[in-house]
């Protein structure tokens, strides 16, 4: 009886996730699709399009790297390009330390590779309204968001690869990337600090939208930083 009751917490967190991750396959369908027509149009081929979404798992960083593969860019801009686009992953980890730091190794690393940005929204937002939950449950809930997620990835990429063809231009797949990123960061934006930090992230990036692939987001997400620390600090000093 008292396995049964200590396993119902752990239980309850991974449904918990799994309740929270589902509606987002409905932006991730139409991403992964897309991904597989432009990945056949770039000229790869199936393996290596199939490599690379369940290697990377990370749909800006895939798209900008593929643009730089298709237009003959060296492979350390391609690299640097994917990098910096990704360099919020970075951001994403550390912020995920204080929950799931004492998380055994091989459990780290299978967050590491899920730590996208829908696992990630989901979890720190579960994670900082329940700080009663121990690592194992923050665990099994990560995990849970990301079982219905990573899947329909990898299949939707191959839909796309076998019948992007067949897609009608019409249809503007392409318009579901910022449509899935208002989608995630719109609920994030909790304090004056989260909105000062999104307003300059959305200048200095429109500002910068010229520079080679990657360098503008990159320049934009430090400014964002420091416009939210520097909010952050100067509410703290008037309260």
């Amino acid at each position: 009886m008292t396995v049964s009751t200590a396993k119902a917490p752990a239980k309850n967190a991974y449904l918990a996730g799994v309740r929270d991750g589902w509606p987002y396959i409905f932006m991730v369908i139409p991403f992964s699709i897309l991904f597989g027509v432009v990945a056949m149009d770039a000229g790869l081929s199936v393996g290596q399009a199939m490599g690379f979404t369940v290697l990377v798992i990370a749909g800006a960083a895939q798209f900008a790297a593929l643009q730089l593969m298709v237009e003959n860019a060296a492979v350390p801009l391609v690299l640097l390009a994917a990098l910096a686009v990704n360099l919020r992953m970075a951001m994403y980890s550390a912020s995920l330390v204080p929950y799931l730091g004492a998380a055994p190794l091989w459990q780290r690393a299978l967050v590491a590779y899920l730590n996208f940005d829908q696992t990630y929204m989901a979890s720190i937002t579960r994670y900082e309204n329940r700080p009663e939950m121990t690592t194992d449950q923050r665990f099994l809930y990560f995990m849970g968001v990301a079982t219905p997620i990573a899947p329909v990835w990898y299949a939707m990429t191959l839909v796309g690869i076998y019948a992007g063809s067949t897609i009608p231009e019409s249809w503007a797949l392409d318009f579901v990337l910022p449509i899935t990123f208002l989608a995630m960061v719109a609920p994030m934006l909790k304090s004056l600090a989260h909105v000062a930090a999104a307003v300059v992230s959305i200048i200095v990036a429109l500002a910068l939208n010229s520079l080679p692939s990657g360098a503008g987001l990159l320049i934009a997400a430090f400014c964002a930083m420091c416009a939210g620390a520097a909010v952050e600090t100067a509410m703290e000093r008037r309260q």
